[in-house]
């Protein structure tokens, strides 16, 4: 079974004309006649941009959460506010203290606001769904939950630390994704994909039982990788050969270039808010 979807942009690091750009990501699908948003980005354009597209936010069916950084959590509470339905989903460790430690700067907390924190512990259980297992949205769409670490060339994708001195690596285990079963074959959704592009396609293969994979959209975090893990990631997705990639947030502008020169069988894009991707009887963007 397969369905059409359409994926809408609301915020990411590049915008059309009229959008405001951000460091966050946030997403609208619409599949099996649901509209699942995915993410919030950072708070700081998402209402802007989703009233500009024409997106109302209080139709929401679903929201889930690829894991709990603040430029991917920042706007739960204005969407909490605009709808008083829709169910949260995420891991259970959505929650956690996190930190980020580059060289030469100083830590940076960069959990969810402090104030998001607050309003996801007013929901009750029925609305707050934590879980780390796959799960199934609709007949065609899942969330993955947890996903498995057995590439051996994949990390996190950074300086990450759940204690403010820096001496505790943060391995994410709240990194989820999400995936679409399409008549072309899985279109995979990624959010920050801290679990690693390898693991996270794999893993969904296995879950969905489909081995085609018709795109990949999204965050890939390759943006301060090594050139070695860039070239183990370009080697993968040569062999596996999506149709599309649409990449952005944390892939990096340099990388999504590199994809672009070296994949000749993918067509790759740069993502920007108010982007619009979707299946009618073949791949649109537009």
């Amino acid at each position: 079974m397969s369905c059409l979807f359409e994926l809408t942009v609301i915020c990411d690091n590049h915008a059309a004309e009229g959008l405001l750009p951000e460091h966050g990501l946030a997403f609208v699908l619409r599949a099996d006649k649901n509209n699942i948003l995915f993410d919030t980005g950072s708070g700081e354009t998402l209402i802007h941009n989703a009233t500009r597209l024409g997106i109302d936010l209080a139709d929401i069916t679903y929201l889930v959460l690829s894991h709990g950084h603040f430029d991917h959590t920042g706007g739960i509470a204005q969407v909490l506010h605009l709808n008083e339905h829709c169910p949260l989903i995420a891991h259970p460790f959505v929650l956690s203290e996190r930190y980020s430690r580059h060289p030469d700067l100083p830590v940076r907390r960069i959990s969810m606001p402090f104030s998001v924190q607050a309003a996801l512990q007013q929901l009750s259980p029925i609305r707050l769904r934590c879980q780390s297992v796959s799960s199934m949205l609709s007949n065609n769409v899942g969330v993955t939950g947890k996903i498995p670490r057995t590439s051996l060339f994949e990390d996190t994708g950074g300086p990450f630390y759940i204690d403010e001195a820096g001496q505790f690596n943060d391995a994410i285990p709240d990194d989820q994704a999400l995936w679409i079963n399409t008549p072309q074959g899985l279109v995979i959704i990624l959010g920050c994909c801290h679990a690693g592009v390898v693991n996270t396609i794999e893993y969904i293969r296995h879950l969905a039982g489909e081995s085609r994979v018709a795109g990949i959209i999204g965050g890939l975090h390759l943006l301060h990788v090594s050139p070695e893990r860039i070239e183990q990631t370009l080697i993968y997705l040569k062999k596996l050969k999506p149709d599309f990639i649409y990449a952005g947030h944390c892939t990096g502008d340099d990388v999504i270039v590199t994809m672009h020169e070296n994949l000749r069988d993918s067509a790759v894009s740069q993502l920007y808010a108010g982007m619009h991707i979707g299946t009618v009887n073949r791949l649109l963007c537009s």
